[in-house]
């Protein structure tokens, strides 16, 4: 899993595909992706974290003060959270910005990846904490999305989506569901500032959140095969 706004390996509102899918930008690369170790999970077990690496992402490099602002924090705690990201290797000080009275941060990567099972399976607790503070900032993204839904241009209106669809699927059919999906999400247009110069006119960004759910049978938890 990993994020672009928070955590995703790849961060709800979708039309139905073109006839022919734009030219892609390429997925970003490997050192534009914070893959997570026990040290790493541990610094995002905090929802604000997740939610202040998020902003920089989305907003570019920022200041305490405006970053609390955002997130309705004093920015004290916005000053301490941002330290501990930035011992951690998630955000920097930009230095070519601000003065000795002020700091402005930035985002170091692009994207959270956590699909080291390894590091999942020997920090449980840690990931746990991890992932609900993903959840946590997923929901409020969703719920922001709901309070603005009826001020959208009508254009955007039609672009909104929120579904889901019980299937009944084998883990490896699960897993080849995922990847057709990420695939499918690599054809279109990442939200970079590079993909932001060059994108079309009345392109804006789209939060595509995805969620795959295991809801195991009890009666069935003890007798599933992986088969492909």
């Amino acid at each position: 899993m990993a994020d672009d706004t928070a955590p995703s390996a790849h961060p709800e509102h979708t039309d139905r595909l073109p006839a022919s899918a734009p030219t892609p930008t390429p997925t970003p690369a490997s050192d534009d992706t914070a893959f997570l170790d026990a040290k790493g999970l541990r610094a995002l077990a905090h929802p604000v974290r997740v939610q202040l690496v998020g902003l920089l992402r989305k907003f570019g490099p920022s200041t305490a003060t405006r970053l609390a602002e955002r997130l309705g924090v004093n920015s004290g705690s916005a000053s301490y959270h941002l330290r501990q990201l930035d011992a951690a290797g998630f955000v920097e000080e930009d230095t070519g910005r601000g003065n000795a009275r002020e700091r402005w941060w930035r985002a170091v990567h692009r994207m959270t990846d956590l699909s080291d099972r390894e590091v999942i399976d020997q920090n449980p607790e840690a990931a746990l904490a991890y992932l609900q503070s993903v959840a946590s900032t997923y929901a409020m993204r969703t719920q922001q999305a709901l309070s603005e839904l009826q001020t959208l241009p009508e254009a955007w209106r039609g672009t909104f989506d929120m579904s889901d669809r019980a299937l009944r699927l084998t883990p490896a059919e699960a897993r080849r569901l995922r990847q057709e999906m990420a695939d499918l999400l690599d054809r279109y247009r990442w939200d970079t500032p590079e993909a932001a110069a060059s994108a079309p006119e009345g392109a804006e960004r789209i939060g595509v959140i995805t969620q795959m759910l295991p809801e195991l049978d009890t009666s069935d938890s003890d007798s599933g095969t992986d088969q492909s």
